[in-house]
């Protein structure tokens, strides 16, 4: 093996359960959390020569991976629209059902952004980064999901939410 590939396989051991974390997060699909991981790792290493120079690799594939997971989302929003399904998917491997569920009731980047910032304490300019959106929408999605949590969980939204 070249010391790309080294380096890329490494990088790829060592990032790999922490995105698919991330997106599992998002999806509640075990199946499907290491598909699309496994998706934007392919797509870091087509670009990994370039992608590896910069200062958070991480945060590109880690990017890639929420964007493939939101539009996954999108798309089955609409197929079930569109079929006029009302059952939920079914909620994996989440300690706390009913936030695992509240969750899973927010809008896709509402989503996101609360298991990046709840889920993996990043700080808001990481998720910015990562979102690649400003940091006003991130904290607008961040307060907009807190105070839909805090109604479908039957709790007040404290001064530190707005």
């Amino acid at each position: 093996m070249s010391d790309v590939e080294l380096e890329y396989a490494w990088f790829f051991r060592a990032e790999f359960p922490q995105v698919a974390r991330t997106v599992f997060l998002i999806l509640h699909d075990r199946g499907r959390s290491e598909d699309i991981t496994q998706e934007a790792f392919i797509q870091l290493l087509a670009h990994w020569k370039k992608v590896s120079r910069y200062e958070r690799p991480d945060a590109w594939v880690r990017r890639v991976a929420i964007r493939i997971a939101v539009r996954t989302v999108k798309r089955e929003r609409m197929r079930e629209t569109l079929e006029r399904s009302d059952v939920p998917p079914p909620v994996e491997e989440v300690p706390d059902l009913d936030v695992a569920r509240a969750i899973a009731g927010l809008s896709p980047m509402q989503r996101a952004a609360v298991v990046l910032f709840y889920f993996e304490d990043r700080p808001i300019a990481e998720i910015v980064h990562i979102l690649g959106i400003g940091e006003g929408s991130v904290k607008v999605h961040l307060h907009r999901a807190r105070e839909r949590l805090a109604g479908v969980l039957g709790e007040g939204v404290g001064e530190d939410a707005r």
